[in-house]
C-alpha cells in the first residue's frame, strides 16, 4: 500500500510540473517569443511582454479634454497662463486678457499670452472665434496664431471671404506651407484647431531632427506631418537656431479681437521606446 501511495504522489507531482511548465509557455492570444526582434528595439514581433500602453478615457462630449489632458483654458480663468516680462521671457507677469462667458479675448497690446508650463512633443486642441461683426482685410481682420514652443506658427485669421498671401491664410504654417484647404467658418461662429507637434531635436547646435505638423481645422486635414522649414519669421525664410527641448505655447497678440475656448493639451511619448 505505501508503494502505491509513493507512486501515484510521484506521479501527481510530475503532472504538476508539466502543468507549471506548460502555464510558462506563451499563451498564442497573448503574443509569441520565437518571432524576430523587431529593429532598433528589444521587443520580438508580438512581444507578450512588451508594455501595453496607459487607458486614457476620452471626454464624454466632442472636443471635451481625455483623462490624460493638461487643461489649459476651462473657461473660467487665465491661471494656467503669463505675459512675458522680459525680451527672452526668463520674467512674467499676470495674464490680462479678457475671460468671459467660457471664453477669453486677445487683449489691446497686451502682448502675447504664454503657458507658465513649458512643452516639447504635443497633441493640442484650441478653439477660435472671430468675433460677429469684425471689420479689417487680409492679415489686419482677426489676426493672431498658434505658437508652439513660442516659435512655431499655425496662423489664425478670419478666413470666410477674407483673400490674403496663401503662406499667411488660416491653417498655414506661416511663411512657409499655404494649408490643404479653407474650411473655414464665418465669423461668430467657432472654428476647431487640432494639431500634432513634433518638436525638433537638437545635439549640440547641430540640428538632428526638424519640427513637423499634423493640422486639422473643423476636422479638415491642412498639414499631414509637413516639416517645418524653422521658426516663424516675416519676410525672411525661416532657419533654425539651437534651442530648448521644450518651451511655452503662445497665443500672439497681432492687436486684432480674436477668442479662445476649450483649450488642452497632451505630451506625447512613445511609452515602450528603449532607455537612452
Amino acid at each position: 500500500m505505501r508503494k502505491t501511495t509513493a507512486f501515484v504522489i510521484a506521479l501527481a507531482a510530475v503532472a504538476i510540473l508539466a502543468a507549471q511548465q506548460q502555464n510558462k509557455q506563451p499563451n498564442p492570444d497573448l503574443g509569441f517569443t520565437d518571432t524576430p526582434i523587431l529593429p532598433g528595439l528589444k521587443w520580438h514581433v508580438h512581444d507578450p511582454a512588451r508594455p501595453h500602453p496607459p487607458i486614457v478615457t476620452p471626454g464624454a462630449t466632442p472636443y471635451a479634454p481625455p483623462s490624460d489632458a493638461i487643461v489649459l483654458f476651462d473657461g473660467k480663468d487665465l491661471s494656467q497662463w503669463a505675459h512675458c516680462a522680459s525680451p527672452d521671457c526668463g520674467k512674467i507677469r499676470e495674464a490680462t486678457w479678457p475671460v468671459k462667458d467660457g471664453y477669453f479675448e486677445v487683449g489691446k497690446n497686451a502682448g502675447d499670452l504664454i503657458t507658465r508650463e513649458k512643452f516639447g512633443d504635443v497633441q493640442l486642441h484650441i478653439e477660435f472665434s472671430e468675433p460677429p461683426g469684425i471689420t479689417g482685410t487680409s492679415q489686419a481682420r482677426g489676426n493672431s496664431g498658434v505658437m508652439l514652443m513660442h516659435r512655431y506658427e499655425i496662423q489664425v485669421l478670419d478666413g470666410y471671404k477674407n483673400l490674403t498671401y496663401a503662406d499667411g491664410q488660416v491653417g498655414a504654417i506661416y511663411g512657409q506651407w499655404p494649408p490643404l484647404a479653407n474650411p473655414s467658418r464665418p465669423p461668430g461662429e467657432w472654428n476647431v484647431y487640432d494639431i500634432v507637434f513634433e518638436a525638433p531635436k537638437f545635439d549640440g547646435e547641430k540640428l538632428v531632427k526638424p519640427a513637423y505638423f499634423t493640422v486639422f481645422l473643423n476636422g479638415v486635414m491642412m498639414h499631414n506631418r509637413k516639416e517645418s522649414m524653422g521658426p516663424m519669421v516675416y519676410r525672411h525664410v525661416a532657419h533654425y537656431v539651437p534651442q530648448p527641448a521644450e518651451d511655452s505655447l503662445a497665443l500672439q497678440d497681432h492687436h486684432n479681437p480674436v477668442r479662445y475656448r476649450n483649450i488642452w493639451i497632451r505630451r506625447l511619448r512613445q511609452y515602450d521606446e528603449p532607455e537612452k
